[in-house]
């Protein structure tokens, strides 16, 4: 025996599952207190930390001075020798002078050039 719901029926059924579900008369916010938990645990754990990660190299990039020793992202060493307003101008060898964006520092090192 098969059962046919016509096409009037099959629209109401989300409605008539809602009202069934939602008869307690509770309050509409508790039902999005765990997207709200959800997103405060989100920004606790992921954007704050990066935020604050960001801002250090950004102050570590505007610190950085003629002989600075730097890394860059593509994994080259270079000493600082003159500071642009959008680059610096590095040597990563002898007589070696390359333009590196102030972008693509990856850090400040100690290392000395050997």
């Amino acid at each position: 025996m098969t059962s046919t719901l016509s096409p009037s029926a099959l629209a109401d059924l989300p409605l008539a599952m809602a009202s069934s579900s939602s008869g307690s008369g509770g309050n509409p916010i508790m039902g999005l207190l765990p997207l709200i938990m959800v997103m405060v645990i989100f920004y606790l754990l992921i954007l704050r930390p990066q935020q604050r990660r960001q801002k250090q190299h950004q102050q570590m990039v505007k610190a950085l001075q003629r002989g600075d020793r730097i890394l860059t992202n593509g994994g080259l060493f270079a000493t600082i020798v003159d500071v642009k307003d959008d680059f610096f101008v590095a040597t990563i060898s002898d007589g070696v002078k390359v333009e590196i964006a102030r972008s693509a520092v990856a850090g400040k090192t100690d290392k000395k050039a050997k």
